[in-house]
């Protein structure tokens, strides 16, 4: 594929099946690209900067937020779109999006969320994004959400692929109505944001961990992959300084994996020759993809961050008090509705009812790290995060 051109299997805005609620047609920017800047003036959007990736925000200011992630993952997909030809606006919009419907605290907020809402449909962050661009999202005159074309809700639902057997709800029911094809795969673009997503992530994680003193250089030497990236930047500069030696292994592993992809992505593409983006959603696969041993490489990777960051003590000690944040605020607000704002109680039939648990966790799920924080102090006067 020559730098420009585009594949004749990439998502075209003039061919896209639309807006569930109609519009008119901008002069000056493409659907995708309306979708990009409709993300980014999200109020979840901007949410992202005050939630957590793996460390509270007031843990350090170089830590990655949600914020920051996304902008990486955008970055990577942007950067793969333009060399295998898919559109970049719609790459650049699903990377943005995918994040909205995150919790405060990260994964803690959202297991403590999704075990608390086991009774009204449990919380999936894919199926919260959902509700944020559908539902909750409350800016325009003429409908709810942010009104995106099909193929960036579609992207959006399939970032983990195809939906099969037990579907959340809130993706249930909003496809009821709106169908977006759940048993397939995504566009390319979809699954090229997706990708970016886990590439973005994992280096990300080596360098926080590597800057929270988690882990050294020299315990990452035995990993496939990212041990000879390492090796290879100490051999070349064997008198760097360690942040520099982090950042510079941590660029190289980026590069590998967008390598990686590129090359097993085209392999697919030379063996199913898609012709166009509906090729694509019809194959048994997905068209863009890891190889084999970067797979394998990627899962030693994950274990290891498993064991020496995600479960580490400081971050264990965080996580806890996160989710005691989570039931004190749900518990609260759902035997006292009137406790949340006037916007979000109102029309709320009783306590504990499904619609007031449901509110409730949307109310939460929108949280920032430091709302949540001060919320808690201010309804429970104690600052249990001194603790």
């Amino acid at each position: 594929m020559r730098p420009g051109q585009q594949a004749s299997f990439a998502s075209d805005p003039e061919l896209s099946r639309g807006r569930r609620f109609p519009e008119p047609a901008s002069a000056t920017r493409s659907e995708f690209q309306r979708d990009r800047d409709r993300v980014i003036h999200a109020t979840a959007f901007r949410r992202l900067q005050y939630k957590t990736q793996v460390f509270v925000y007031h843990e350090g200011d170089h830590f990655r937020t949600r914020l920051t992630h996304s902008l990486e993952v955008a970055q990577i997909a942007r950067s793969i779109a333009r060399v295998l030809g898919l559109n970049e606006d719609l790459a650049e919009a699903l990377a943005l999006a995918h994040d909205l419907g995150h919790t405060p605290f990260g994964h803690a907020g959202e297991d403590a969320l999704n075990a608390l809402t086991g009774d009204v449909g449990g919380f999936d962050h894919n199926a919260q994004t959902l509700r944020l661009i559908t539902r909750l999202e409350a800016r325009y005159a003429d409908f709810d959400g942010l009104n995106l074309t099909w193929e960036a809700l579609e992207g959006v639902v399939k970032h983990n692929g195809p939906l099969t057997g037990d579907i959340p709800l809130a993706i249930a029911e909003y496809v009821a109505g709106h169908d977006l094809e759940l048993a397939t795969f995504a566009g390319p673009e979809a699954q090229a944001a997706a990708l970016a997503d886990d590439i973005a992530y994992n280096n990300h994680d080596i360098d926080d961990g590597l800057r929270a003193g988690l882990f050294a250089v020299e315990d990452l030497l035995d990993l496939p992959l990212v041990g000879p990236v390492f090796a290879e930047v100490r051999k070349l500069h064997p008198d760097l300084e360690p942040g520099r030696v982090a950042h510079e292994g941590v660029r190289r592993l980026i590069g590998a994996m967008i390598d990686d992809l590129l090359a097993e992505t085209r392999a697919r593409i030379g063996r199913w020759r898609p012709e166009m983006v509906e090729d694509v959603r019809a194959l048994p696969e997905p068209i863009v993809a890891f190889s084999e041993d970067l797979k394998a490489a990627d899962a030693a990777l994950r274990r290891f961050l498993m064991a020496r960051m995600y479960r580490a003590e400081r971050v264990n000690r965080a996580t806890d008090k996160a989710r005691r944040i989570v039931a004190d605020l749900y518990a609260l607000y759902i035997a006292e509705p009137r406790r949340m704002p006037a916007e979000w109680a109102d029309g709320l039939d009783a306590p504990e009812s499904p619609r007031t648990r449901r509110r409730a966790a949307d109310f939460i799920a929108g949280m920032t790290d430091r709302f949540a924080i001060a919320e808690h102090q201010r309804l429970f006067e104690t600052d249990i995060w001194s603790t």
